[in-house]
């Protein structure tokens, strides 16, 4: 039997990934966040829950945020997927403005669900350029977050509001 190879691009990097048992092969069970993480070593995607329940694992699918724990990685054949470490500007290394917003505004505290709720906020304002404030809880409604207050992460998601325009 030959082998079957799928192709992501993430981060603007197309990964050819052989499935299979092989060592450094994707198995046809693994999640996109297992392979994010254990083959391409984009560690930025984290796993709380490993049940699609917080949030912490999202990126953006085709644009879209997914939770990755939920999404084995042969349904990405093919697909364009970012991580947060996709959003830093290659060229100058600069945070994308979400990212710098959420640094200002405190809207963090141990840091581990602050990834998946950037993406998330990042497809938000991707799809909408002035999101209402319903807009932007129901954007953040699958985050769940013990360290910090909400309160916090909202005023991160006006801050990059007003820098995006």
């Amino acid at each position: 039997m030959s082998p079957y190879f799928i192709t992501l691009i993430v981060n603007n990097q197309r990964y050819v990934l052989e499935i299979g048992n092989r060592p450094g092969g994707v198995k046809p069970s693994h999640t996109l966040a297992h392979t994010l993480r254990e083959n391409l070593g984009l560690t930025g995607t984290k796993v709380g829950c490993n049940k699609g329940e917080c949030g912490a694992c999202t990126v953006l699918l085709e644009g879209k945020p997914v939770l990755s724990c939920l999404v084995l990685t042969v349904e990405c054949d093919g697909k364009s997927i970012t991580t947060i470490e996709g959003l830093e500007d290659s060229q100058t290394g600069k945070l994308d403005p979400i990212q710098q917003s959420f640094l200002e505004s405190g809207a963090f505290q141990c840091g581990f669900c602050t990834p998946g709720m950037i993406m998330s906020v990042k497809a938000l304002l991707s799809s909408s350029s002035s999101p209402t404030d319903e807009e932007i809880r129901e954007a953040l409604s699958g985050h769940y977050c013990r360290c910090i207050s909400h309160y916090h992460v909202l005023e991160a998601v006006t801050r990059a509001l007003h820098k995006s325009r």
